[in-house]
């Protein structure tokens, strides 16, 4: 079976929990889920010269994950964020400025790496500071003059993003991935004005981005898949839910795998829709790990492999 070669690029950092604290960002979780699911995947990030710096990289590199591509910055820490979790299991975030992954910078290493990957994922977040924001646009432009297929998973934060950010993200990718909550968000930045019929709010969203495909998540509930001559619906599955951090992270990277080695469109949502239900049966983003991170102020779940 084929190893789709996966580069992820964004934020690296720590999830500052009641209990502990888990490693996370979007575009790591996404790194670690594609790479249980038998991704070859490099991460592109920014760390500090600290312990959550050196713990998050041993931890991408016990998945696998080539980290080749990773940034140190000594005069900034590693990213935190704090995190309080509801009755429900839905996160809140405070997301601490001034991280090291806000000073991502270009280099011909990267370039080089993308002409060799299948695919690249990207998020909003990583875009908030803008030196970040010229090195993704950058690595994402020059996957697209390759003709290689881009991954944009919405991750809106307050305050941490705009219009202009949004409708440029949007049209520089070929997969767009959102969630209901971020629809209204996307549609305004996109001057669409939004209907109550999601799916043709989704296709004036496929044909403004001359996108591939659009991805829409609705929890619980399930997701739909639009495409320029199809529709595809799944259903929810049940789970006993924990919290629901980095279900949609497990969500995109599952989908991209599939997407990459050629499943059928239901087939590969429905898949995707169960890989993020078994996220929110577990607390944090990742499964528990056999890295030591007990330099972390106590015993923190760094998330990972078991």
């Amino acid at each position: 079976m084929k190893h789709p070669a996966i580069l992820s690029l964004g934020e690296v950092l720590w999830d500052l929990f009641p209990d502990g604290e888990r490693f996370g960002g979007a575009p790591a979780n996404f790194a670690c889920h594609a790479a249980i699911q038998g991704a070859d995947v490099t991460m592109l990030s920014a760390v500090g010269d600290d312990q959550h710096g050196r713990d998050g990289i041993d931890i991408l590199s016990a998945y696998g994950i080539d980290v080749s591509l990773m940034q140190v910055i000594s005069e900034t820490p590693t990213g935190t964020v704090g995190v309080e979790v509801d009755d429900t299991g839905k996160p809140t975030f405070m997301i601490h400025q001034g991280s090291a992954w806000d000073n991502l910078t270009w280099n011909d290493a990267i370039a080089s790496r993308i002409a060799a990957v299948d695919a690249i994922y990207f998020g909003t977040l990583g875009q908030r500071d803008p030196v970040s924001r010229a090195t993704i646009r950058e690595a994402v432009e020059t996957a697209a003059l390759a003709g290689i297929p881009r991954v944009l998973d919405v991750n809106l934060r307050t305050p941490f993003f705009d219009a202009e950010m949004i409708r440029n993200s949007v049209q520089l990718a070929s997969i767009l991935k959102l969630s209901d909550d971020e629809l209204v968000e996307v549609c305004s930045a996109c001057s669409i004005s939004k209907t109550d019929q999601f799916e043709g709010d989704l296709r004036v969203l496929l044909e403004f981005g001359n996108l591939d495909m659009v991805i829409l998540t609705f929890g619980k509930d399930g997701a739909v898949l639009v495409t320029p001559d199809d529709t595809v619906t799944q259903n929810g599955i049940s789970t006993n839910v924990i919290d629901t951090v980095g279900a949609g992270d497990s969500f995109t990277a599952a989908f991209l795998v599939g997407e990459l080695r050629g499943d059928p469109h239901d087939k590969n949502l429905r898949k995707s829709c169960e890989v993020a239900a078994a996220t929110c049966a577990h607390s944090g983003a990742l499964p528990e790990t056999s890295v030591d991170c007990s330099s972390n102020n106590g015993t923190p779940d760094c998330g990972g492999l078991t």
